[in-house]
């Protein structure tokens, strides 16, 4: 019998329990899911509403929507998973099974995916939830048994056309950038999952990390479909993917670019976290006054990111034409500056790589990266590895470029072990190089002898130097002075002085004058370039990135030698209102390059590269940083232009040229960060030498190194570091690092001289340097603790005075060159460290 006085109440609990089907039935009361069985969709939105996604599972199941702050960025097809078989193409947008949603905890559960054929079937589940600002999408396929795919989407996620992002940055460190899949099918495959696709305009930006099986690994194609859509798909695979063409990561009008691979009956889980990114706050480059920081942010982020192939394989060349240079010195550099984690663990795995696939018996060091033959010296090609010597001639600097590389990625990654492995191969390739001294007069020699050759020795490659090449011998320099160092911080004194000496030696006879068997030609005030086996001397015809480099890398010391040839390089490139330095400001002769060279200025004899931008930076910071200066914002007003998307910039039009865009284009930016702003991270430590002008006061930025984060803010003589551990300020170059209530400070970024702080608890040091000079140390411990102060590297046995807020006494130091105070700081406390005379 119904009780008609209950009827009201029984008719409102049935619709309350009607709305939560239809609101909450697929998860449970969390109200950032919401499910509609009428509609077949189920809406999950993070907190504040910046990230929404809709999955639609009428047909099969497919996100459709995908929501950033309420802009929707897929194209109608949207996001979903899917496999291709010679037999066909099959995804979960076109279910073959019923799909069902349930509710576990604060979960949505999307089951009955299916699809498939007679050959293969999958089964899918698909699990939603929101942790915080993310949602978490958890895949679990299942495969009917093992097959052989062409291709897969686990998943696929369909973006509206290539304007909805600028471009993806990879976790490796690389980028993608839409612009450059400029055709249909245009597609680049990586070995790497995770991307935050930015837009440069909004500053709005997509983060999806991809988390696989542990015995899985993941790599992902980005694509420029046929219905105008920008792809991005993640495959997950039992081991690493090959490319379908050669060793091609990128491939035009293609969208296999991965070759077919076998997957294994049973079960794969994927789990996709995505998260909204204020990108202009999360890539800030912080304050920079007098330099476009913007630009900044977008050359590195795209530019500079450019050089990432794939994962083990950084050059200059880039994704597009499937290339990498070996004989290229500045990538660790670039990875400074860039201030990523992920390149910097992938520039170290391509050093090893390198060691171990691009290193000969003997020590040479292959020239040249590609994804298929036809550059090579005949019979260098590995169709494997990829690796072979360049058909111009035998580029000698890959023996430097590799050693400085390493011996600057070692100051980012800090880790000794890995140093060490390199440490065999690094010397056999300075070794290999150091016998090549046939005539003992301390400059090292190429293999081609004479211009009648036709072959070249560097990076120059339709030059034709050779013999005894001040371009290669001034890398060489720096090579030996890096890898010295590295010798030392292994225990290794007697190899660090005879790489020490090697290099004393050869800068002596570098800068030599031509007459004796130098480099100098006091007629041009230049250096020259080269000179033949016979004793023909070429390239006096200011060749930039050779004088470049003898300034730059500490040979040419001379400030008349310094200031005769930077200031004609100046000069003449106002003269011709050039907004970069050319490779050379003369012609070559006829006979001393290539056809492909002339008529002057054309390609590498005259145009401009502005790849060795560095060098000039380097060489002008410490001569005039105003000139510097200018040459770092013209690069940057070149990028808003044209984005630097070129190999080089025409002489006489000042046009970009070339399809074969050189990543190396970025390094006046990173030369900005290592010679203006002075970001001189140690294996030990984090530095910073700063070069500022007033233009510049009030620079700061956050640094990441080795998972602390250093605050920095610069001026002119004003200089502080700061990180939740320490702070210091000075008005000179220093370098400091704090392990737990240890903290140490390094005068001038150099070892000789340091002082140790133990503080008697775990607070934070505040600490001011306020003179460090022979004879003469004070500072100013500013936070409270008790202190024990050491300073280390002084005379041994010398007699000091010590004074602790004006109160001094005599102290002799040990044996060791060191002496320690003790204090208890209430207050701040000023210390001064003299030697008794």
């Amino acid at each position: 019998m119904i009780n008609y006085l209950k009827l009201p109440l029984l008719i409102y609990t049935f619709a309350l329990l009607l709305c939560r089907q239809v609101c909450f039935s697929a998860a449970g009361t969390d109200p950032s899911i919401i499910n509609n069985p009428k509609s077949k969709t189920i809406t999950i939105a993070v907190p504040d509403k910046t990230l929404v996604i809709v999955i639609d599972y009428a047909t099969g199941c497919a996100i459709k929507q995908l929501n950033i702050k309420g802009k929707n960025v897929l194209s109608p097809a949207g996001v979903f998973t899917g496999i291709r078989t010679k037999g066909g193409v099959f995804s979960a947008d076109k279910s073959l099974g019923k799909v069902t949603v349930a509710a576990h905890g604060d979960e949505v559960i999307v089951s009955g995916i299916s699809y498939g054929n007679e050959e293969i079937t999958v089964e899918e589940k698909w699990y939603f939830k929101v942790a915080g600002q993310t949602i978490l999408w958890r895949i679990e396929r299942e495969y009917s048994q093992d097959a052989e795919l062409e291709d897969m989407a686990f998943p696929g996620w369909h973006f509206a056309d290539l304007s909805v992002w600028k471009g993806g940055i990879l976790d490796n460190g690389g980028m993608v950038w839409c612009k450059y899949l400029k055709q249909a099918g245009d597609t680049y495959g990586v070995h790497t999952g995770g991307v935050t696709f930015w837009n440069a305009v909004s500053g709005d930006a997509l983060r999806i990390s991809i988390r696989s099986d542990s015995n899985k690994t993941v790599a992902s194609k980005y694509t420029h479909d046929n219905n105008k859509a920008f792809v991005s798909t993640q495959l997950v695979t039992d081991r690493p993917l090959k490319q379908r063409y050669q060793l091609s990561r990128f491939v035009s009008g293609k969208e296999d670019v991965f070759a077919p691979f076998k997957v294994r009956k049973g079960r794969t889980t994927v789990t996709c976290k995505l998260q909204y990114a204020d990108y202009f706050k999360t890539y800030s480059r912080g304050t920079l006054p007098g330099i476009d920081v913007d630009a900044v942010r977008e050359l590195l982020n795209t530019t500079g990111r450019y050089g990432v192939v794939d994962n083990n394989i950084i050059g200059g060349n880039g994704w597009l034409t499937n290339w990498k240079c070996l004989h290229e010195p500045f990538f660790a550099q670039i990875g400074m500056a860039l201030n990523d984690e992920g390149y910097t663990k992938n520039f170290s795995a391509t050093l090893d790589q390198e060691r171990d696939q691009a290193m000969l018996a003997d020590g040479r060091v292959l020239s040249r990266w590609h994804n298929a033959a036809g550059d090579e010296i005949p019979g260098t090609y590995n169709p494997e590895t990829g690796y072979y010597e360049a058909m111009w001639g035998y580029t000698i600097d890959s023996q430097t470029g590799y050693v400085i590389n390493t011996s600057e990625q070692f100051d980012l990654n800090g880790d000794l072990t890995w140093l060490r492995s390199h440490q065999a191969s690094c010397e056999k390739a300075l070794n290999w190089l150091i016998k090549r001294d046939e005539n003992h007069n301390g400059i090292f020699e190429m293999l081609n002898n004479n211009i009648s050759e036709k072959k070249c020795s560097d990076w120059l490659d339709i030059v034709w130097a050779g013999y005894e090449n001040a371009f290669v011998n001034a890398q060489l320099y720096e090579a030996l002075t890096l890898w010295a160092n590295c010798e030392k911080v292994l225990g290794n004194p007697q190899q660090a002085a005879y790489y020490s000496a090697t290099a004393l030696r050869l800068k002596t006879s570098f800068n030599k004058p031509l007459e004796a068997g130098g480099f100098w030609s006091q007629e041009k005030n230049q250096y020259v370039y080269w000179r033949d086996k016979d004793g023909s001397v070429h390239g006096d015809n200011l060749v930039t990135p050779v004088n470049f480099a003898a300034i730059a890398f500490g040979l040419c010391d001379d400030p008349q030698r310094i200031a005769r040839i930077l200031d004609q390089i100046e000069q003449r490139t106002t003269a011709e209102h050039l907004f970069h330095w050319p490779l050379c400001f003369d012609s070559f002769k006829q006979g001393e390059v290539s056809g492909g060279n002339w008529p002057f200025p054309k390609y590498e004899n005259g145009d401009i590269f502005p790849t060795w931008g560095y060098l000039g930076i380097r060489a002008y910071a410490n001569y005039d940083k105003a000139i510097a200066l200018k040459f770092i914002d013209n690069i940057l007003q070149q990028y808003k232009k044209d984005g630097l998307s070129s190999q080089r910039y025409s002489r006489t039009t000042q046009e970009g040229l070339g399809d074969d865009i050189l990543a190396g284009i970025c390094t006046s930016i990173t030369a900005l960060y290592r010679d203006i702003y002075g970001v001189r991270p140690k294996w030990n430590r984090m530095g910073i030498e700063p070069n500022m002008m007033p233009a510049l006061n009030g620079t700061s930025f956050s640094y990441t190194l080795r998972d602390t984060v250093y605050q920095l803010k610069l001026s002119v003589d004003d200089y502080s570091m700061s990180t939740m551990g320490f702070s210091v300020k000075s008005k000179n170059a220093f370098g400091a690092n704090k392990t737990g209530n240890i903290f140490t400070y390094y005068p001038n970024n150099e070892d000789s001289v340091t002082l140790v702080l133990h503080a008697g608890s775990g607070r934070p040091v505040s600490i001011t340097m306020e003179k460090w000079e022979t004879g003469e140390l004070s500072w100013t411990i500013n936070s409270k603790d008790s202190y024990e102060c050491t300073v280390k590297g002084l005379r041994a046995g010398a007699v000091y005075q010590v004074g602790i807020n004006n109160i001094f006494r005599t102290v002799k130091a040990t044996g060791n060159g060191s002496l320690a105070m003790k204090q208890l700081c209430k207050s701040a406390t000023r210390f001064i460290v003299r030697e008794h005379i």
